[in-house]
C-alpha cells in the first residue's frame, strides 16, 4: 500500500468544514477499514449529489427533480410558506415533524457589509409566489442574528401589502438551560415571545 494514497485521502477530507488534519486522518483510516461496498457507497453518494443536485424552481430547495418532493406533495399545506436562509434549515424544521406547509429558501441573508443585497437572494421570487399563489401565511424562519433580523424585516415590508399574515418564529431560552446564565438579548426575546398557557 502506497503512503501517497492515504495522504491524498487525508488531504481531500481536510477540505470539509470542521475537519482538521487529525480528524481527517481518523476518517481516512476508518474508511480504509470499512468493507469495500460501504466505502464505495459513500463515494457513489458524493458523486450522485454532485451530478444530480439542482435547485427547485419553486422553493430553491436542493433536489434531484424539479419541482422538489416537498413542493409536489399534495398532502402539505400549500397556503403556508416557511422562509429559511439555507436548505439545511429545512432539514432541521422537518425533523420536528411539526410543520406541514411549503418552504422558500433565500440562499443566504442580507448583509450590506458583504455586498449581499436583495438582488443576490431569492426574495423577488418569494414576493412573486405570495402574489401569484393563494398564500395565507408566510413564516419567517431566518436566523436570530443581525443579518437574519434585517432580512425578516425587509421581507415583511414587501409582503405585508398583500394582506398575508406574516409571522416570525419564536426564540429564546433553550430547553434545559438556566435563566441565570442566559444573556440579556436571549432573555428579552424569551419575554417578547411568551405565550399564554
Amino acid at each position: 500500500m502506497s503512503h501517497g494514497i492515504i495522504e491524498n485521502l487525508i488531504a481531500q477530507l481536510t477540505k470539509l468544514p470542521g475537519i482538521g488534519r487529525k480528524s481527517a486522518q481518523r476518517l481516512a483510516f476508518f474508511i480504509l477499514s470499512m468493507d469495500k461496498d460501504n466505502a464505495l457507497a459513500i463515494a457513489k453518494a458524493i458523486e450522485e449529489v454532485k451530478e444530480n443536485a439542482q435547485f427547485c424552481s419553486t422553493c430553491f430547495n436542493v433536489t434531484d427533480k424539479d419541482p422538489c418532493a416537498l413542493c409536489s406533495d399534495l398532502t402539505r399545506d400549500h397556503k403556508k410558506i416557511c422562509v429559511v436562509e439555507e436548505t439545511s434549515n429545512i432539514i432541521a424544521i422537518e425533523r420536528t415533524g411539526a410543520y406541514k406547509g411549503l418552504y422558500h429558501v433565500l440562499l443566504g441573508a442580507l448583509s450590506p457589509v458583504d455586498g449581499i443585497g436583495p438582488d443576490k437572494l431569492k426574495i423577488r421570487e418569494l414576493v412573486e409566489r405570495v402574489h401569484k399563489e393563494d398564500i395565507d401565511e408566510v413564516i419567517l424562519a431566518t436566523n436570530p442574528n443581525t443579518r437574519g433580523e434585517m432580512t425578516a424585516k425587509y421581507i415583511t415590508e414587501l409582503i405585508k401589502p398583500f394582506g398575508v399574515k406574516v409571522s416570525r418564529i419564536a426564540y429564546g431560552l433553550p430547553i434545559g438551560s438556566d435563566i441565570e446564565f442566559a444573556d440579556e438579548v436571549t432573555l428579552l426575546k424569551s419575554l417578547e415571545g411568551r405565550r399564554e398557557i
